[in-house]
């Protein structure tokens, strides 16, 4: 096994996650794909036997879990290059609340639409709809969320837009014509060779989003 592990799922969000941020630090690792529906492995399940999910990065045999929290392990440890997390308190205050609100907000709502319908889907969809606006709002006219600089903000969000075109479809809306900053911002971020090779095929992933809600009678 290489000093450097990760265990991760194709299609999640927070995988991806520790894949941007262990390319942007150049860091070498051996990936491992984990069946997260069916039999864990032992690795996993030894690793992380709190939550027992992916992704876990294990480091030297240690395994740290959650990606947030990979995410700042990963600056931490490999400081030589640009950093994840401004250095100045109150910017990285605030970047912790943003990702923080990726993960309590955004991707809750975001996961109720595809996998509700009627009523409780078109709350759902209105809630995205006011995540997206108030993301619109903090991005405002930067490149970046951080600024100049690709960040922890960056890394957190980014995923998610292999997302949108199951968002779209399963609702019926546009994110653009909601959120045309932060599409454009998606497309800055997948020039970056470390965003391009880490997401997800959006058709693939609304192609399984339907499988799992015929397997679980959703529609």
């Amino acid at each position: 096994m290489k000093p450097v592990v990760l265990l991760g799922f194709w299609g999640s969000p927070f995988g991806q996650r520790c894949k941007i941020a262990l390319a942007e630090k150049g860091v070498e690792y051996e990936y491992r794909e984990e069946n997260i529906w069916g039999n864990k492995s032992p690795l996993l399940l030894e690793s992380n036997p709190v939550y027992k999910k992916i992704p876990v990065l294990i480091h030297d045999g240690k395994p740290v879990c959650e990606s947030r929290i990979i995410i700042q392990y990963i600056d931490e440890v490999w400081p030589h290059r640009a950093p994840l997390l401004p250095a100045d308190p109150y910017a990285r205050a605030q970047a912790r609340f943003w990702a923080d609100f990726v993960d309590k907000k955004f991707h809750d709502c975001g996961t109720r639409l595809w996998q509700l319908n009627g009523d409780a889907q078109a709350a759902a969809k209105e809630e995205l709809i006011e995540n997206l606006e108030l993301l619109e709002g903090e991005l405002g006219d930067k490149k970046y969320f951080g600024g100049d600089a690709f960040g922890f903000v960056d890394i957190a969000l980014v995923p998610f837009v292999s997302w949108f075109y199951t968002f779209e479809n399963c609702a019926g809306f546009s994110i653009e014509e909601t959120a045309p900053k932060v599409v454009a911002w998606g497309k800055r971020c997948m020039e970056r060779e470390s965003v391009a090779n880490a997401l997800s095929d959006p058709h693939k992933i609304y192609e399984t989003v339907g499988v799992f809600k015929k397997t679980f009678g959703i529609e």
